[in-house]
């Protein structure tokens, strides 16, 4: 568990400042061309069922909330969880505390910024396959797994997925 937890904050703090000069130009990108402010928070259920606020970019039905949502750059943000010690690089996803699928077992990890269905087939699964693998993590999880989701996190994400914005 300190391992993880080490690697989280490494390797969360390291991608923020390798990061900083993408994450300072979506901001200002967000703010030039759609009204609001550039994040989003969502109350989740974090190790234990402890709240805590989820950053997100905000995204819009404009072509960079699109670009944003395609290639999860929305979740980038999150990284600042991570380094807080809310969130983890790799676990299943956040969810709210009320949610239905928010079990007695998701709660055993930190929820994380990718995992096992995000380095798959991304959001073309069914919800009952995500929490399939989900839960997967959660009961056989380890350092090595870890590793390994993380290197196919990358290609993962260069993957475009299928935007959830509808232009109206």
């Amino acid at each position: 568990m300190r391992a993880k937890r080490a690697l989280d904050a490494a390797g969360s703090l390291a991608l923020l400042l390798i990061l900083a000069p993408l994450l300072i130009l979506l901001t200002a990108a967000s703010v030039a061309t759609s009204a609001g402010p550039p994040f989003t928070r969502r109350t989740a259920a974090g190790l234990y069922g402890r709240p805590f606020e989820t950053l997100k970019f905000r995204i819009a039905p404009t072509p960079l909330g699109r670009l944003l949502d395609r290639y999860a750059l929305d979740e980038l943000p999150q990284l600042v969880n991570v380094l807080r010690g809310e969130m983890s690089l790799v676990g299943p996803r956040p969810l709210p505390a009320r949610d239905p699928a928010c079990t007695v077992h998701r709660l055993e990890v930190r929820p994380g910024i990718t995992g096992l269905w995000q380095v798959g087939a991304r959001s073309d699964l069914p919800w009952e396959e995500m929490s399939l693998l989900d839960l997967h993590y959660i009961e056989h999880h380890w350092l090595g797994m870890d590793l390994a989701i993380l290197v196919r996190t990358v290609p993962a994400a260069l993957r475009p997925r299928r935007s959830r914005l509808r232009v109206a």
